[in-house]
Parts: structure tokens; sequence; C-alpha cells
């Protein structure tokens, strides 16, 4: 896990945490793009006749599935390594936010 560093400013480690879940975004667009691609082989492999339907509807599910859970998790992610989360976690404790239990 990525520990705060304090020689970085929160500039640098916010872009840091961009380049960081950018290209952990490129991979999984690559990564997406092979799962459709397997699961159109596998039903052609299948010998049932498979309509263009069925194609673009298993390429899109899968695909955009692969993605959506990448980005979510990827931004967890990247909200913890740009200081976001602890940025937070400071004004809920001057607060006193109730629901900010340790």
């Amino acid at each position: 896990m990525a520990r705060h560093n304090p020689a970085l400013s929160p500039i640098e480690r916010t872009a840091l945490a961009w380049t960081r879940y950018k290209r952990l975004m490129v991979w999984m667009a690559i990564a997406a793009i092979a799962a459709a691609l397997l699961s159109v082989l596998y039903l052609k492999g299948t010998g049932i006749a498979v309509s263009i339907h069925m194609l673009i509807a298993t390429i899109a599910g899968v695909g955009f599935s692969v993605l959506l859970g990448t980005a979510l998790m990827g931004l967890v992610y990247f909200s913890n390594n740009s200081g976001h989360d602890e940025r937070s976690h400071d004004v809920a404790s001057r607060t006193g936010d109730p629901d900010d239990r340790p």
C-alpha cells in the first residue's frame, strides 16, 4: 500500500495518483477487450447460431462490466493515494462529525 510521502506536495501527489490511475485504466481496457473477445469466441465455439445482436450485447456487457468495475475500484485507490481521504478525515475531525469513529 502506498504511504504518504512527505517530500511530495499535494499537487505532485495528486498528479502521481492520476498517472497511476490512467496506467491502470489502459491495462484494464486491454483486459476488457480480451475478455470480450474470449466471450465471443466461447459463444461461437458452442455451435449455436449467434445473431449480430447477441454479439454486440455480449461485447458491450462483458467489456463495459470489466471497465466499470475497474474504474470504480481504481477511484477508491486514487482517492487514497492522492490524499483526498486524509483531507476529508481532517475536516470531519475538526467539525466533530459523529459518524467519523476510529
